[in-house]
């Protein structure tokens, strides 16, 4: 890292992970490590395991209404609402609008690599059900949670009504 002003445009490529699309504004190579942030857009219904890692993990939701529980408490958060889950605190989400988009940031950087390990090149910009053909196995998923340091201690949220 040179000191030098670094702005990351609209120009972020797409990348579809495990059913969202994420777009890596900043990694960690470009901040020394201190930090990475990434958008990501997600349909309804979008939940990942209740899990931990290593880095800290702000939320920053720009549209839509998400429920997050960090501690085992849920928050309902829509546009404009901020939570901080710090490094090996279980804590998962689950989007309640049709979409949502997000702010993902990890301190220190790290959990962008994860996202890049999983992800597909997006074959358009924007949501929609993935095309036809293999998806990751939870095999493989699992192999990366473990070479990034992330624990699994439940499911993803049930979906609403269950």
């Amino acid at each position: 890292m040179t000191g030098q002003p670094i702005v990351a445009d609209e120009s972020a490529q797409p990348v579809w992970f495990l059913g969202t699309i994420a777009r890596i504004k900043l990694d960690g190579e470009q901040t020394g490590g201190r930090f990475a942030l990434w958008e990501g857009e997600l349909p309804r219904g979008a939940a990942p395991p209740l899990h931990s890692h290593p880095q800290d993990e702000t939320f920053y939701v720009l549209e839509g209404e998400v429920t997050v529980w960090v501690d085992e408490r849920p928050r309902t958060c829509r546009r404009g609402a901020v939570v901080f889950a710090a490094g090996g605190v279980p804590h998962t989400f689950r989007v309640e609008s049709d979409t949502a988009r997000m702010l993902f940031l990890s301190t220190p950087a790290g959990i962008e690599d994860f996202v890049r390990a999983l992800a597909e090149p997006a074959q358009w910009p924007w949501l929609q059900p993935p095309p036809d053909g293999p998806r990751i196995s939870p095999e493989r998923v699992a192999e990366v949670e473990r070479a990034f340091g992330m624990v699994r201690h439940g499911p993803p949220p049930p979906a609403v009504g269950t």
